[in-house]
């Protein structure tokens, strides 16, 4: 492990979600503001949709894991090359699902400090998380694994 970010690797990727959000709202402690009543509604509502969309994304991709009977832990071995349900459309669904409910969660709550610390969280997986886990695909399941990943894309 060269990256010093890998250490992060131990920490399961949904609370690495969670710490950069709670960090944020430890941050929307240090000003105050007020959002118009229409503003929050709109925020509400957006923030209900991203919210919903993200959990059923990601929960997909994790039954979809499961019914194949292989690891969601980044760096560990697969079973199997899971290319079926939302792994059709994207290589990571339940980092994407994981995203938009995060969004979502900072609309339904009107905060704006998660929102600006996402892309620390994206990054970090971008970078570090999902390198690790295609090396372990490629290795694993190498021309398979090319084919699948030279026709879906990483994200959308």
């Amino acid at each position: 492990m060269n990256n010093p970010m890998r250490i992060l690797m131990r920490v399961p990727v949904p609370w690495v979600f969670v710490l950069t959000y709670l960090v944020g709202v430890g941050l929307e402690f240090t000003r105050s503001h007020t959002i118009r009543p229409k503003t929050a509604l709109v925020s509400t509502i957006i923030g209900g949709v991203l919210f919903a969309a993200g959990a059923v994304i990601a929960c997909w991709g994790l039954v979809t894991f499961h019914k194949a009977r292989t690891t969601t832990v980044p760096g560990k071995a697969s079973a199997k090359l899971v290319t079926w349900g939302p792994y059709r459309f994207t290589r990571n669904p339940m980092y994407i699902g994981l995203t938009l409910a995060y969004l979502g969660e900072a609309g339904l709550l009107k905060q704006i400090w998660p929102v600006l610390l996402l892309p620390l969280t994206i990054a970090y997986l971008h970078g570090t998380v999902i390198p690790v886990e295609e090396a372990k695909l490629k290795e694993v399941f190498q021309g398979e694994y090319e084919q699948y990943r030279a026709r879906v894309r990483r994200w959308i």
